[in-house]
């Protein structure tokens, strides 16, 4: 643990607007991930109000050599927000750098501190008419700190790609103290070495983000959303490309759910039911957006839908009707990973491969690890728009929760092993943290694993910005 030296050392670093918490009570919350899986350990955490206050921190820590670990909701699922149980490192929250410091409309672009809320920064938007392109379960407490150091994705990214596309300007604290100011939101800028895309999606590994400048759009003028019945994960591809045409391209959302994932929903969700007359075997959540009025978009989603339902490509199909009936179709989608924790403990993959190939991955991961481990079930759901699946394993009576708890390592590898038979990532959006580290050194490219550890060398030297996320020792 840290020393009452150094504890002491960063509470005089503050200013008057920061705060230090060492009450254990109040920390405990801090020191353990959404799902209660991964547990470490601090004697302090400290809450900016600044990236100047920031800065001094991180200074004093290279000057004493403390590692930081930062946080922003603490919604993510590999550990890479919460520090190592050694006890060695300063918990750095950014929860109370939360101001929306403009929305410009003309230039279509928002500016926002890293412990601004996804959700505070929708509804922002939407008072200017405006739309941020990202959305995802988590928005009432993911932070955009923590969003763009894990290069988030979520539900949008068909159309919008993910949180990298996004993001035009960045501030952020380097490892040794200085401020990066790259917060003008320039569309063109080729002044050298882009250092902000370094910082997105490396975890706080590199530095610390503490406001970005966003891209905004007009909001929609029209939304059609509906709630599609299939036979399998391979019809969907054929309805996608189909709605893709139809629309013009304007596919926003494209989600696909089994059966099982809508009856936990239905069991632990209270208020939601199956909007389709008969259970389907899979279901796909299907929304298309038009920033321009009159284009009809619900008449044309539902003529598609019409012509696949003759010929025999999907089952059934609804549409909603109001922004009250959309909500609904969201809902089941959005409380899919509540439904499972509320279940009870299940092993999470969050992989991609390419769109073409997801039903086959699907099919023959499935089938393997079922016929492995018997009594272990999938539950694979998500963006199948983006190539990007939660390949999710629970089980039954034949395979006790706590038996496969113990087998999360093995479970884990036979699944990336297949991902990589079919060239796809094991991290598609949710980032390395500690749970895949082992996993990246062992499948990684290592052409790519010297870069990127030359880069933090370079940038990092004492090793103090979150350490034992992404790099295994």
């Amino acid at each position: 643990m840290i020393s009452d030296e150094i504890v002491q050392l960063f509470k005089d670093a503050l200013s008057d607007d920061d705060r230090a918490v060492t009450d254990a009570v109040d920390l405990a919350p801090k020191l353990t991930d959404w799902r209660g899986r991964i547990r470490g350990a601090s004697r302090l955490m400290l809450q900016p109000a600044s990236a100047a206050s920031l800065a001094a921190i991180v200074k004093l820590a290279g000057e004493t050599r403390t590692p930081l670990v930062p946080q922003g909701g603490n919604t993510g699922l590999v550990g890479g927000g919460i520090p190592e149980a050694d006890g060695r490192a300063v918990l750095v929250s950014l929860e109370r750098m939360n101001r929306i410091r403009s929305i410009d409309p003309a230039g279509n672009t928002a500016t926002v501190e890293a412990g601004v809320i996804l959700q505070a920064l929708h509804e922002a938007a939407a008072a200017e008419d405006r739309m941020f392109p990202l959305s995802l379960g988590a928005k009432g407490s993911a932070t955009i700190g923590g969003l763009i150091s894990t290069n988030a994705g979520g539900t949008q990214v068909l159309r919008y790609g993910t949180m990298r596309a996004q993001v035009l300007g960045l501030e952020a604290v380097l490892p040794d103290g200085d401020i990066l100011n790259q917060l003008t939101p320039l569309r063109k800028d080729n002044t050298g070495y882009d250092i902000k895309q370094l910082l997105i999606g490396a975890e706080g590994t590199l530095g610390f983000v503490t406001a970005a400048s966003l891209r905004l759009l007009p909001a929609p003028r029209e939304i059609a959303t509906a709630l599609v019945g299939l036979k399998s994960p391979a019809a969907a591809l054929p309805l996608m490309s189909r709605l893709r045409q139809a629309t013009g391209d304007q596919l926003d959302s494209f989600e696909l759910m089994p059966r099982d994932a809508i009856t936990l929903v239905l069991r632990h969700v209270d208020g939601t039911r199956d909007p389709l007359q008969e259970a389907q075997p899979w279901y796909v959540l299907v929304e298309t957006t038009s920033s321009v009025a009159g284009t009809q978009l619900r008449e044309t989603l539902e003529s598609a839908l019409a012509e696949e339902l003759e010929k025999g490509g999907i089952q059934d199909a609804a549409i909603a009707q109001s922004e009250g009936q959309r909500e609904e179709f969201w809902h089941l989608r959005e409380s899919i990973a509540e439904a499972e924790k509320a279940d009870g403990l299940s092993l999470k993959h969050d992989v991609s491969v390419s769109v073409t190939d997801m039903p086959a991955f699907m099919a023959k991961a499935t089938k393997r690890i079922e016929a492995r481990w018997p009594g272990a079930r999938i539950l694979a759901f998500g963006h199948l728009g983006d190539g990007n699946i939660h390949f999710n394993v629970r089980s039954d009576e034949r395979l006790p929760r706590d038996r496969l708890m113990e087998l999360k390592d093995e479970v884990a590898a036979f699944t990336y092993d297949e991902v990589a038979s079919f060239g796809g990532s094991i991290s598609a959006e949710h980032g390395i943290g500690t749970l895949k580290a082992g996993e990246l050194l062992r499948l990684g490219d290592p052409g790519k694993l010297a870069a990127m550890r030359a880069v933090k060398a370079a940038l990092d030297p004492h090793g103090i910005m979150n350490p034992g996320k992404i790099f295994a020792a």
